[in-house]
Order: C-alpha cells, then sequence, then structure tokens
C-alpha cells in the first residue's frame, strides 16, 4: 500500500513538473497569457479557416478559454463573430456598446485595429468569474477584416 502512495505521489509530482493543465491554475490570467493566447488564436484562425476557428473561439470548454481569460473576434464593423464568455453577443453589432464609464470601447477598438493593428485597450467590463464590473486591458490583433482580442482583469 505504502510503495502505491509513493508511486501515485511521484507520478502527480511529474505532472506538476510538466505543468498543470489549464482547468487547475488559479487566479487571474496575466498579461503574458493574454498575448500568448490571442496569438494562438490568430495562428488557429489562420490555419483552421473562419468557420472552425471562430467556433473553437466561442466554446467554452475549448483551448481558448481559461479561468477569466477568453477571446473575442470582433468584424472591423463590431460584428462579434466569435466570443468566448457569452455565446449570445455571436452575430451582434456592438460598435455603440459603451462601457459603465461610457467608453465606446467597441468602436475604439475597431479605430486602433485599423491604425495599430495591435495594441491593449483598458476599459471595464464583467468579469465572467467574479461577475462584477472589474478594470479590463484587452490585447488586440488586427486579422484581415477582423480583430482578435484577449484580455485581463486587474
Amino acid at each position: 500500500m505504502r510503495a502505491h502512495l509513493v508511486r501515485t505521489a511521484a507520478l502527480i509530482a511529474a505532472g506538476l513538473a510538466l505543468g498543470l493543465p489549464a482547468s487547475a491554475k488559479e487566479g487571474n490570467a496575466t498579461a503574458a497569457e493574454a498575448t500568448a493566447m490571442v496569438k494562438k488564436g490568430v495562428a488557429f484562425i489562420k490555419s483552421s479557416g473562419k468557420e472552425k476557428g471562430y467556433a473553437e473561439i466561442s466554446n467554452k470548454a475549448g483551448q481558448f478559454n481559461d479561468r477569466d481569460l477568453y477571446l473575442v473576434v470582433y468584424g472591423l464593423d463590431g460584428t462579434v463573430h466569435a466570443h468566448g464568455a457569452n455565446e449570445k453577443m455571436i452575430g451582434k453589432n456592438l460598435i455603440d456598446l459603451k462601457d459603465v464609464d461610457g467608453k465606446a470601447f467597441v468602436k475604439e477598438r475597431v479605430e486602433l485595429a485599423q491604425s495599430k493593428g495591435t495594441f491593449w485597450q483598458d476599459y471595464k467590463f464583467t468579469n465572467p468569474v467574479t461577475k462584477k464590473i472589474e478594470p479590463k486591458s484587452m490585447y488586440c490583433e488586427k486579422l484581415n477584416d477582423a480583430v482578435v482580442c484577449g484580455g485581463i482583469y486587474k
């Protein structure tokens, strides 16, 4: 019995050394994790196509959803193509959406995508984990006629 426990503990330790699965991580996502996820999402869309890419990004149990970090894809007109936290937003044009401070963040996001291509944006949004409105920084990359974004709550 003791030998079995020692082997089990060794296997768990080896698994931890190799890295925890996303679901076992604790705390909020970091800026580095958001940047990496957006880059991974852009690469996935490029290799798999929009239809498959947007479906995977919108899958809450998929590879683009980790704790409070998820991806969102907007068309350059403000229409949501994919949303990792709220599939009800898909297909809606949110160009006029404002945060609690009155910031038209979707309009600003589209404008930044067109002028800069890659950027960070600050606004306030509901955290899907805490269900509270919190300050958020969103990392975004323009991809053809869309912008792919993933953000962190502060």
